[in-house]
């Protein structure tokens, strides 16, 4: 009789801490996810034929003529983005998590001679990219451009939370050049 009631016990305790465990396992991952897909909710590549409306966008050294954004949640936009400045700058729509995940990025097109401070070479672009593709710098949300040079870029921003545009050329986030967007 006390080898059933320790026999009952044994497997009550495992059971309950079965459950704590796949508890703990589901409440992680729920929470991590809900994490993760808040803070990647940026918007998508917009369709030239959807956009609602254009915004022209200057760049100067290290700061963006609007220097904020007010944008109504699911609205397509045309940036037409100009590099007024003298230096390379670069229009990234994306959240604060994702602009430092690219920085480094950004830093090695710099170590490799493809970034300078005035221009890009585009030929050792294509040619490391073909190495390492982030050395391509080929992203829906983003454009590098050099001085006097002009890009588009057409974006959906549908579920997207928490956006700031940046620039991650080395250094030029960390002395703030970041506009702010409001999604309504």
């Amino acid at each position: 009789m006390g080898q059933k009631i320790t026999l009952k016990l044994i497997i009550m305790k495992l059971l309950y801490n079965m459950i704590r465990l796949i508890l703990i396992i589901l409440f992680t991952s729920i929470s991590f996810k809900s994490f993760a897909d808040k803070n990647m909710m940026i918007g998508s590549l917009g369709k030239a034929e959807e956009v609602n409306r254009t915004i022209k966008v200057i760049m100067y050294d290290n700061y963006y003529e609007p220097n904020s954004f007010n944008i109504k949640s699911g609205e397509t936009i045309k940036f037409e983005v100009v590099n007024a400045g003298e230096l390379v700058h670069e229009f990234n729509i994306a959240n604060a998590m994702m602009h430092k995940k690219h920085q480094p990025e950004m830093e090695k097109m710099v170590e490799n001679e493809i970034l300078l401070a005035n221009s890009i070479d585009k030929k050792k672009m294509k040619k490391m990219s073909k190495i390492d593709k982030s050395m391509g710098h080929s992203h829906s949300n983003s454009v590098l451009l050099e001085p006097n040079e002009k890009g588009d870029i057409v974006w959906k921003f549908e579920n997207a939370m928490n956006i700031e545009i940046a620039c991650n050329v080395p250094g030029h986030y960390q002395i703030g050049m970041i506009a702010k967007v409001d999604i309504e």
